[in-house]
């Protein structure tokens, strides 16, 4: 009987397994590959599996598996017959006949491009300096602000990357005593060819000559120079030191139809800073090409991201003597006993085309497929002074965001319904963890269409309730809003999209050249695209916008996939709409040969079994996946696609001159460039500017929704100007030490950018975190001012509480970011009204100290908190510098408060285990705070607090600013001055703005002598209320509030003591 058991048990492991092979590769061949793996694995005994015992039959573990593994499909098959849900624009009706089949998987070379080679490592590639004959001037005419030319070409044209343009304009005009701007155009510029060159200005502000520019220019520090020899080349120079900061001479200026170029000098060893956006150290080096075309892509370190932004920051440093001439400094080594100085200028080129600028030892050379020379300098000389005449003139102030978008934020893709959301809201508050906002990723979408919710898993019903008591408890709710919409399958009654009809009877949307509609595909599947130039779309997003606001009282907008990304190269949806819903040409993660087993850096030290475990289950998931794709090619010699210039002629999707995209085929996971706008415009030379259109739409759509507030916006991709709508995100970025370095530079970036209200993916989006990396992360970005953890889909979890020493260590922050949100918010107020920043690097506060220009590891928060974070693994200390310690600077330690003791231009070593995150209060700065809860709303109610940091001389300043924090137009504010010196503490209050709480403390740093009379306009507080440690020099005054019930700056007060 045994022996018949175990024939049959043989015969049935044989067809049980031939059995499941076949239904896995029906649902999907990678699958029965998977499968086949697990068997040979199985047989060749790499899978040890102990017989199961006391079994009467099926004492084979695999049979058992067999058994579970038929089930498992027979349940998958039955779900696949189950119909999908409705959409909420479309009415509930039963007697719709609806056909089902399954999802059609875009293929993968969908999204694969010619073969292109980047110009600048193109062996075959043409110098356009060598061969094409640059201009001659002529015709100059002087004028009160400057001057006009005409430009001809100095010989036969090259047509080397395009078609030359024999006339051009220059046009130089000094705008401002700051500003000077250099213009280059064709001179023929008509309805034909306007947008190839011309960046209009109600798209992208153009700086625009001041009031009084004429009597300005008379005392301008800058001159610019021109001369025809050989050739027509200019230069910007300094007049006040007679440095050149500018100059094409001993080159070529070349302009043709799909390729400008124009270079200028550098000094040796030059710092240069901004060009954004990649991943990249805060200075940018002599050895590195920027390339901006707007990118879809995750993260890669150098290449070309979401957003461009074509504005560099020059900062020249030089010894002074005692005779007090100067040298400029070319070197890193410098001695932090000589005496430096620095001055700044800025660097526009007002150009939205694809582009790369090179930056090499001796040079800068800007390389553009289209568009103009647009060039305005700003004169500074210190850095704050060009960053606010740049965000003044040409990007626009930076939005001042409302106060709850400075607390908390957490997301992740792959929360899957309310329910989910709500657990996650409700570990925060039972962990008492602060967080302000809860957002969802696009799983909360009803089959990932915007405007449109998925009626099982997020039903507006439960959504309604979901946000009642969300928003009760003083937190607030984001949702993702992609860039892309989806098209309706014309087959199918129930896949009816009203946001699609309404666009599309609006022409909202892009165009092919023949005037079909452009079909890409993105997460929804087929979709297409709004086009922000034509007359409808604007007012169709506002009104969508305000349809789904009126179902879902969201609170802000991400809007996401704005590059704009599309998944397929071409129209590929042109005659395929009737197969939507369509999957994307790659697996999400999680799904079979997608797998998430990457972790951060020295997992394998602290987590060494696991780490094991995912580096074999990775190693046979990509055996399987290679397995999958067949035999590997033959080795071959790459076929390069190279075209040439047609006389007049424009080669939109290939251009004769091949930028470093790094996604190369400039369609390849974009919009093509020769989709069509409704005024006849191609993308080619819009593409830059899509992210920062749809924020545009978003910020008058979110005021049509929610009246009166002001929106608040995250956007992906970004353009010059985009940050007086909407704050940025990093990105894509990656659960690697690597990035979180990284997210500085980052971060002071787009400090420059004018877009300050900036934050990465703590712990990282991509791949899985671990408990040390999310430890120092969340302690990290707590001294940002986009404050969110997100990760992807499949990933493990990562919010502050699934890790104990991560709660520890995010309460730790947190309590001091909270404790600073009014320092914060007055920073945004400043930065809103002036231009300022809110992070600064280093260099940037200490000016005259060159050792600090490629210091990218430390940052301000505003000019009073350094941050000095633990960025590498497995660290139990950190190296940090105090800026001007030399020169009379004193520091004060956050958590002891007591001075530092540091050595001028030397690296201290910071004790920094885990879970602390060494942050530095700057003396002469006086910091308001209030006590911490668990959202902002609650901290606002919370009494008041001075931190006064006395400086060398014993002094100190601040400010404080306060408002309802939402408004869009203020009623009222106040503004409160600060000011420490000989023993006093004066507040100056003004305003109409009523605060009603009052003041509960006072602690002041770097008290010389001990303290035993304390009075508030001359009122003593009793001795029981303060104290004074001799050791730490700290006095710690308590007990106010009864001197100040009628609120902490109803009046003018006077605290002294002695």
């Amino acid at each position: 009987m045994e022996t018949l058991l175990r024939v049959f048990e043989y015969v049935f492991l044989c067809s049980s397994s031939a059995s499941n092979l076949i239904r896995a590769s029906e649902i999907a061949p990678v699958f029965g590959l998977l499968y086949i793996v697990f068997l040979l694995s199985y047989l060749v005994g790499w899978m040890r599996l102990s017989p199961v015992r006391g079994a009467i039959m099926f004492t084979s573990p695999l049979s058992i598996f067999n058994v579970f593994i038929f089930v498992t499909l027979q349940l998958g098959k039955l779900s696949t017959a189950q119909t999908p849900s409705k959409t909420a624009s479309e009415s509930v009706d039963s007697a719709v006949a609806t056909t089902f089949r399954p999802v059609f998987t875009v293929p993968a070379d969908a999204d694969i491009g010619a073969p292109v080679l980047p110009n600048i490592i193109d062996p075959e590639a043409v110098d356009a300096q060598s061969v094409c004959p640059g201009y001659k001037g002529s015709d100059v005419v002087t004028k009160p602000t400057g001057l006009t030319a005409t430009l001809s070409l100095a010989g036969k044209a090259c047509n080397v990357y395009g078609t030359d343009i024999e006339t051009l304009n220059l046009t130089v005009e000094y705008q401002s005593a700051d500003r000077l701007a250099v213009k280059i155009s064709p001179a023929v510029l008509d309805s034909s060819n306007a947008t190839q060159y011309y960046l209009p200005d109600y798209i992208v502000q153009q700086p625009n000559a001041d009031a009084d520019a004429a009597a300005a220019s008379l005392t301008s520090d800058l001159d610019f120079i021109w001369s025809n020899v050989p050739t027509f080349s200019f230069s910007v120079v300094r007049k006040s030191t007679g440095d050149v900061l500018f100059s094409t001479a001993g080159t070529k200026i070349v302009f043709e139809n799909q390729f400008v170029e124009f270079v200028s000098t550098l000094p040796e060893n030059y710092n240069l800073y901004g060009l954004g956006e990649s991943i990249h150290g805060l200075r940018l080096g002599n050895n590195f090409t920027k390339t901006l075309w707007a990118a879809d892509v995750g993260d890669p370190i150098d290449y070309n991201l979401y957003g461009s932004h074509p504005f560099y920051l020059d900062t020249r440093y030089y010894e002074v003597y005692e005779n007090r001439s100067y040298s400029l400094v070319t070197t890193d080594e410098t001695d932090p006993k000589a005496d430096y100085v620095s001055l700044s200028h800025g660097v526009y080129n007002r150009n939205a085309h694809g582009q790369d600028i090179l930056l090499r030892p001796t040079n800068i050379t800007w390389r553009a497929i289209g568009g103009s020379i647009d060039l305005y300098f700003y004169a500074g000389p210190t850095q704050p002074q060009v960053t606010a005449a740049y965000q003044k003139t040409a990007t626009g102030l930076p939005a001042l965001q409302q106060y709850f978008s400075f607390g908390f934020h957490q997301c992740r893709w792959g929360y899957a319904n309310w329910s989910q959301v709500q657990e996650v809201v409700d570990n925060y508050e039972k962990f008492e963890i602060p967080l302000e906002v809860i957002w969802t990723d696009i799983d909360y979408m009803n089959q990932y269409r915007d405007f449109d919710n998925d009626l099982n898993t997020f039903p507006y019903t439960v959504g309604e309730e979901f946000l009642s008591k969300l928003h009760a408890s003083g937190r607030h709710y984001v949702p993702i809003v992609d860039s892309a919409i989806y098209v309706p399958n014309p087959t199918n009654a129930s896949d009816a999209y009203s946001p699609f009809d309404n666009g599309n009877a609006s022409h909202a949307f892009m165009t092919n050249p023949d005037g079909s509609l452009y079909i890409g595909d993105v997460w929804p599947g087929y979709t297409v695209f709004p086009d922000w130039l034509s007359s409808g779309a604007g007012q169709w997003w506002i009104d969508e916008l305000v349809t789904w606001h009126k179902k879902l009282a969201f609170d802000g907008a991400w809007i996401d996939m704005s590059e704009v990304s599309s998944f397929c190269v071409g129209s590929c949806g042109s005659g395929n709409i009737t197969i939507n819903r369509v999957h994307p040409p790659f697996g999400l993660p999680g799904e079979p040969g997608s797998v998430i087993y990457s972790y951060p850096e020295g997992f394998n030290l602290t987590n060494g079994t696991e780490a094991k475990s995912a580096a074999a289950a990775s190693s046979i998931q990509d055996a399987a996946v290679k397995s999958l794709a067949g035999p590997a090619a033959a080795l071959t010699t790459t076929s390069y696609l190279r075209t040439t210039p047609t006389p007049g002629v424009r080669n939109v999707n290939y251009p004769p001159y091949v930028i470093n995209n790094v996604q190369g085929d400039l369609a390849v996971h974009a919009v093509s460039p020769n989709a069509t706008h409704q005024d006849g415009t191609e993308e080619y030379d819009h593409h830059n500017l899509f992210g920062h259109q749809i924020l545009n739409a978003t910020y008058y759509g979110l005021l049509a929704a929610i009246p009166d507030k002001r929106p608040f916006i995250i956007g992906r991709s970004t353009f010059v100007g985009s940050g007086k709508w909407a704050g940025h995100w990093g990105g894509d970025n990656t659960s690697l030490f690597a990035y979180m370095l990284f997210s500085i530079s980052q971060a002071l970036s787009f400090s420059l950018f004018g877009i300050p209200m900036f934050g990465v993916d703590t712990c990282g989006f991509n791949g899985n975190s671990d408990e040390e990396l999310c430890n120092r992360w969340m302690q990290l970005s707590a001294f940002f001012p986009f404050y969110r953890n997100h990760n992807t889909l499949s990933a493990n979890s990562q919010e502050a509480y699934v890790w104990s020493s991560v709660i520890d260590a995010s309460k730790k922050a947190m309590n001091i970011r909270y404790q600073l949100l009014p320092y914060i918010y007055t920073l945004f107020y400043l930065a809103h009204n002036t231009g300022s920043t809110v992070l600064r690097a280093l260099a940037w506060e200490f000016p005259n100290e060159p050792s600090l220009a490629n210091a990218d590891l430390q940052f301000f928060l505003g000019p009073a908190i350094l941050v000095t974070p633990v960025l590498a693994q497995g660290a139990t200390t950190v190296d940090g510098v105090f800026p001007g310690v030399g020169k009379g600077e004193v520091y004060y330690d956050w958590y002891t408060q007591a001075a530092v003791k540091a050595e001028p231009g030397k690296n201290t070593t910071i004790e920094a285990p885990l879970g602390h995150i060494p942050v530095y209060i700057r003396g002469g700065h006086v910091l308001p705070i209030q006590e911490p809860a668990l959202t902002t709303r609650d901290s606002r109610k919370n009494p008041w607090g001075l931190i006064t940091a006395l400086g060398v001389e014993s002094t100190a300043r601040g400010s404080l600013y306060i408002d309802d924090g939402e408004s869009q137009f203020q009623n009222a504010t106040l503004y409160v001055e600060f000011l420490a010196s000989q023993g006093a503490l004066y507040a100056s209050p003004r305003g109409a703005y009523k605060d009603s709480n009052p003041l509960a403390n006072v602690t002041v740093l770097g008290v010389a002598d001990t303290v035993s009379v304390v009075s508030l306009n001359s009122v003593t507080v009793p001795d029981t209320c303060h104290s004074y440690d001799a050791k730490s020099k700290v006095l710690t005054i308590t007990g106010l509030e009864s001197l100040t019930k009628g609120g902490a700056w109803s009046a003018e007060w006077v605290l002294t003591w002695a």
